[in-house]
């Protein structure tokens, strides 16, 4: 891609939303490569779901950690004191927050990687002494992987700060490139445990891959650890409701396959494989829009701009629904027939990919919720209100436990996922009833007729691929996607 097209197309929402989004893709179709790698190396059983568990503590504390910090705090802080006082004093904002993640992870991870029995213990109470060791095998090296993310999202945060989408989007490319690396030589020569090692590769690509151009933007590394710049105390002041938010998120999770540890082998592949699957539009549509227009609110907020902010907040709102809400119905149709086409060879059997296409139908139903939720929560993150998040996120949380233990008896895994989406919605309303209370009319009327549209448009589109799938079966197995005997 030219340059001059990048520097153009990352000063506009849409342009930064098309490199995000385009860089999304790639990213997620490497994450497809990988995951039929896994599949078709490994199948839905006990050894994928160690894998699988072995990741919910990491996450969980890089969330809490690093992604609280940047998402919510970092990047609003970074762009005001950018705004006023230069580039010099905001690079002088980077260092402290840089160290502080670095040390804390460190140390927090050394304890982890100590104390990693126990923890599984209560992660997978449910499975037997052997799956707990397993998952002990494969979470041990993958702590390493929290300190090169720490470092890197401390870079990803000054490209966001300064719309340089470019570079931000392949850092997750070269995650996954790392990822499949591990699977294609690492598990050769070093067996199960060469997973792991491949995630910690991708985690230090991702670093890596950031470095030169945030030094080119100014940054440059000190051994700082002063409290004493008033942004640095502010982002730390931001910080904890908003890594409380994350770590309920991650915590949701991490219960939710802690219930599914009673079930049978295979289930939580079945989970991970069908969430992989719904975070592909997800990511490239809602997520991908949520950070182009992430600066694009802090600075219109913080110019007093609230006509700015709402126009931009419609825009994105219908623009999200334009494309998520056709996919939700086209995954809902066609959930057994995109599970056997990505994933159904080698040792994925028949019996995964069934169980594997049901939860990502009961992930279909909210879709449009979990699109829409990134691009509420930095409304919020914009004018610095951590805690409003916070706050429906801890109920949507409850919501999905409660719902979770009482669907998993009689629906397995499939029941988790639709208590998942039900507190989806719940939370994606709850969010936007927040908004408008705070800001009035966010241009209402033309969100409502657009979505009304969108909706009498897709369910047309339904009935024709509904249609269509009858047509076709005498010429195809709808289930397999084979020609039939």
């Amino acid at each position: 891609m030219p340059k001059r097209l990048i520097v153009k197309l990352q000063q506009s929402i849409a342009g930064g939303a098309l490199i995000i989004g385009s860089f999304s893709i790639l990213s997620r179709i490497l994450g497809l490569i990988r995951d039929r790698l896994l599949s078709t190396t490994f199948g839905a059983n006990h050894v994928l779901d160690a894998y699988f568990v072995a990741f919910k503590i990491p996450d969980f504390l890089f969330n809490i950690f690093v992604l609280g910090v940047m998402s919510a705090a970092f990047v609003p802080v970074f762009i005001a004191y950018q705004k006023k006082n230069g580039n010099a004093e905001a690079m002088k904002i980077a260092n402290p927050i840089l160290n502080l993640i670095a040390a804390s992870l460190s140390i927090i991870g050394l304890i982890c990687l100590i104390f990693t029995p126990q923890l599984v213990s209560l992660l997978a109470f449910g499975d037997s002494l052997e799956q707990q060791a397993l998952i002990v095998h494969f979470m041990r090296p993958m702590l390493l992987s929290l300190f090169f993310f720490g470092i890197s999202n401390v870079l990803s945060g000054i490209l966001h700060a300064y719309k340089q989408f470019f570079v931000y989007g392949l850092a997750p490319i070269m995650y996954n490139l790392g990822i499949i690396f591990g699977i294609l030589f690492f598990v050769p020569a070093f067996g199960y445990l060469g997973l792991s090692y491949g995630v910690v590769l991708g985690s230090l690509l991702h670093l890596l891959i950031q470095l030169p151009i945030v030094i080119k933007f100014g940054f440059r590394y000190r051994l700082n650890f002063s409290l004493k710049h008033p942004g640095v105390r502010q982002i730390l002041k931001l910080m904890p409701s908003r890594s409380f938010a994350l770590g309920l998120t991650q915590l949701n999770v991490m219960v939710i396959f802690a219930i599914a540890s009673v079930l049978s082998a295979g289930e939580q592949s079945a989970w991970q494989f069908a969430d992989n699957l719904q975070h592909f539009p997800i990511n490239i549509f809602g997520v991908s829009l949520a950070l182009a227009v992430f600066p694009v609110f802090s600075e219109a907020l913080a110019e007093n701009n609230v006509a700015r902010f709402k126009q931009v907040f419609s825009e994105n709102f219908r623009r999200i629904l334009f494309f998520i809400i056709p996919i939700s119905i086209i995954t809902l149709l066609l959930r057994a027939q995109i599970v056997r086409l990505i994933y159904g060879a080698g040792e994925f059997d028949w019996t995964a990919t069934i169980l594997t296409a049901q939860t990502l139908g009961a992930f279909a139903l909210s879709m449009f919720a979990q699109s829409l939720i990134p691009l509420f929560a930095r409304a919020f993150f914009a004018k610095q209100d951590t805690k409003t998040p916070v706050i429906i996120s801890a109920v949507s949380m409850i919501i999905n436990i409660l719902l979770a233990l009482w669907f998993v008896k009689p629906y397995g895994i499939i029941g988790l996922g639709i208590a998942f989406s039900m507190s989806a919605v719940t939370e994606m309303i709850l969010l936007l009833a927040a908004l408008r209370v705070r800001h009035g009319d966010l241009d209402d009327n033309m969100i409502i007729t657009s979505t009304w549209k969108i909706v009498i448009s897709s369910l047309i589109m339904g009935i024709i691929i509904q249609g269509m799938k009858y047509l076709v079966a005498d010429y195809v197995d709808m289930q397999t996607f084979d020609k039939p005997a």
